[in-house]
């Protein structure tokens, strides 16, 4: 039984070794990916807002240019890990009103059909955002860095 024990033990430290790397691809992938989504949204806002208008989003014009700002914006911060946590709230809500908006029937479906909710275009989106919340965005981060510079007990990597 100490055997496992010890095994167990060092499975979980070598996996350990592992998450803020894997934290730091998904900032840097998934940050750049919204980054580029909300500029999109931005650069070419009128046919965003006529897409919007298109789902029946109510201010499709307001509601293009949040959706870009938050993506663009959120998606630097993501690739800093810099208010990662933080900015990973908006960035869930906006994908999730995606899946409500564009993707409802996949939403809708989600048991029947589970293979075309996880490939809809927002699910790696969120996944991603979701990950970032809840494990936050690892040692490779200004977020850790500032943890570290005010002794926040949160810096433990």
């Amino acid at each position: 039984m100490a055997l496992f024990s010890r095994a167990y033990h060092g499975l979980n430290m070598v996996g350990g070794w592992f998450q803020s790397p894997l934290l730091l691809l998904i900032r840097l992938y998934w940050g750049w990916q919204f980054h580029t989504t909300g500029a999109g949204k931005l650069k070419h806002l009128h046919r965003t807002a006529e897409y919007f208008q298109g789902l029946h989003i109510p201010f499709p014009t307001v509601n293009a240019c949040m959706a870009g700002a938050i993506e663009c914006v959120g998606g630097l911060l993501l690739l800093l890990g810099l208010g990662s946590r933080l900015v990973s709230i908006p960035l869930t809500f906006v994908m999730v009103i995606a899946y409500l908006t564009a993707d409802f029937d996949k939403v809708k479906h989600i048991f029947a059909e589970p293979d075309k909710f996880v490939t809809a275009d927002p699910f790696l989106f969120l996944l991603a955002a979701v990950i970032v919340f809840a494990f936050g965005p690892g040692v490779f981060s200004i977020d850790y860095l500032i943890a570290r510079k005010m002794g926040a007990a949160s810096a433990k990597p």
